[in-house]
């Protein structure tokens, strides 16, 4: 087993370099992959849409899908998903934005997934933090 803490140059740097967007664990036929929480910013580190649970799920999905590829791997590799919401009443922007990316139908079904209300979040104005844990196969 190699264990690889990892900042894509696809994405913004962690605030003050205090962690790893992505620790990585390289298993025989490929890695496990585990995002840090991310949250809605920009590239200088200003959160996106304010307040806003549809706007910023879109944004952290954006993050995560670009962590993801620096690794191999994509959406249909994530195994769990754990959401932090400052309000549940959020949910109903946070889930449409889910299904658009994690149709279930068929052979497949969404993500194992936890979703969690917490009373804040490091950064004002964000209201979702999202992280992620996904299987990267092995390159052929």
């Amino acid at each position: 087993m190699n264990l690889t803490l990892d900042n894509p140059p696809t994405v913004a740097a962690p605030f003050g370099d205090r962690f790893a967007h992505v620790a990585r664990l390289d298993l025989g036929g490929g890695a496990l992959l585990m995002l840090a929480g991310q949250v809605a910013v920009d590239d200088t580190g200003e959160i996106v849409a304010p307040g806003d649970a549809g706007a910023q799920a879109i944004r952290i999905f954006e993050i995560i899908r670009q962590v993801l590829a620096a690794h191999g791997a994509a959406f249909a590799d994530i195994l769990h998903i754990r959401t932090f919401m400052t309000s549940l009443d959020d949910l109903p922007a946070y889930g449409a934005v889910r299904r658009s990316l994690f149709p279930a139908g068929g052979n497949t079904a969404p993500p194992a997934s936890t979703t969690l209300e917490v009373s804040r979040l490091f950064l004002p104005g964000a209201v979702l933090e999202i992280e992620v844990t996904a299987a990267a196969r092995a390159s052929t």
